[in-house]
């Protein structure tokens, strides 16, 4: 099987020749560090069966940031909201454009063909199309309507402002639809969807309140993706068993990477769900940085055996190839998938 082959039938929830291996992002730290000239270079040597579009560039860009104070970087994105760099793979919102309802009124959505996600495409395309999957990093309805909002703000709209909330969500899934068509058409596989729900205890909200404010909008871009042509993975932080089987019923064809500290596991999940839904993770971040390398043989042979059986697995990190992961960690988990991972 080709790469890609490989991915999809994963994602099918069927039995390819070995168990596929990814990442949704690896630090430019770790690229370096293993001497390797770009992540390019990292994907074909390692023989990694993914490339992503989306994190992976944004971790490594540099150019659009202004600097603010001697401290640390901030600028503003498309969405108006202000970010601050964190040196790690993912930044965070510190100011946002709808303090007030009121301000929805005047607010206008970004561009999606201006998106940079369709500069950064071509490359990948014309490199890798049908030879690995070519799986884009995006948003759905929950981060960007979050963001824009702010966190504090958002979650109390669910409780005092519907009209609102679901007026931001309407707009953020029209962009989210016509953004993930254009990336379709040009070339994309897969959209690996980012957004995060939970802590490690549980959801940021509750079941009825998902129900309500997320799952419909979810189910709506979701559709839209496979009306395209692609598969779909839900990617999310935190424990999310109390709203796990509304996520499944939007259809996504895989959920990951799960985070194992937060209970996600994924042999539970595979067997919950059995046929419905491929997993991918998750060997666990903390290990990756802290553990050695006789710890991450050992717990990436203990996913291959549990979750490995019948198909429908995608071996990964729990999250990302991170800073503080210890290269020669990732390396061996990348080896022991490759070398024990046949069906």
């Amino acid at each position: 099987m080709t790469s890609a082959e490989r991915i999809f039938t994963a994602l099918e929830r069927k039995i390819p020749d070995r168990i596929p291996v990814m990442e949704m992002i690896i630090h430019p730290k770790i690229i370096r560090a293993l001497k390797f000239k770009d992540y390019f270079e990292l994907v074909d040597t390692l023989e990694l069966d993914a490339v992503m579009v989306g994190g992976q560039q944004l971790a490594m860009r540099a150019d659009d940031i202004e600097t603010s104070g001697k401290q640390r970087k901030v600028y503003v994105n498309e969405w108006g909201v202000t970010m601050c760099c964190t040196g790690e793979v993912v930044d965070v919102p510190i100011d946002y454009p709808i303090k007030k309802p009121e301000d929805f009124k005047q607010y206008i959505p970004p561009d999606p063909g201006k998106n940079k996600l369709l500069e950064w495409l071509p490359e990948v395309v014309k490199r890798y199309k049908g030879k690995k999957a070519i799986i884009v990093s995006a948003r759905e309805v929950f981060a960007n309507s979050w963001n824009i909002r702010g966190m504090e703000n958002y979650l109390m709209d669910y409780i005092f402002n519907h009209e609102l909330i679901k007026d931001i969500a309407r707009m953020v899934t029209d962009y989210a639809k016509e953004l993930h068509s254009l990336l379709i058409r040009a070339g994309v596989d897969v959209i690996l969807m980012g957004d995060d729900y939970a802590f490690k205890t549980g959801p940021l909200m509750s079941p009825a309140q998902f129900k309500e404010f997320i799952a419909p909008y979810l189910k709506e871009i979701v559709d839209n993706i496979k009306r395209e042509g692609a598969y779909c993975i839900k990617h999310t932080d935190g424990n999310i068993w109390d709203i796990i089987d509304q996520i499944v019923e939007t259809g996504v064809d895989c959920l990951g990477p799960l985070e194992p500290m937060a209970g996600m596991d994924l042999y539970e999940v595979k067997k919950r769900f059995k046929g419905q839904v491929c997993v991918l993770g998750n060997v666990d971040v903390d290990l990756l940085s802290r553990g050695e390398k006789e710890d991450i043989k050992k717990e990436t042979l203990r996913l291959i055996e549990l979750v490995g059986p019948g198909g429908g697995y995608i071996l990964s990190s729990g999250n990302s190839i991170s800073s503080s992961v210890r290269p020669e960690n990732f390396i061996e988990m990348v080896k022991t998938v490759k070398k024990y991972g046949i069906y």
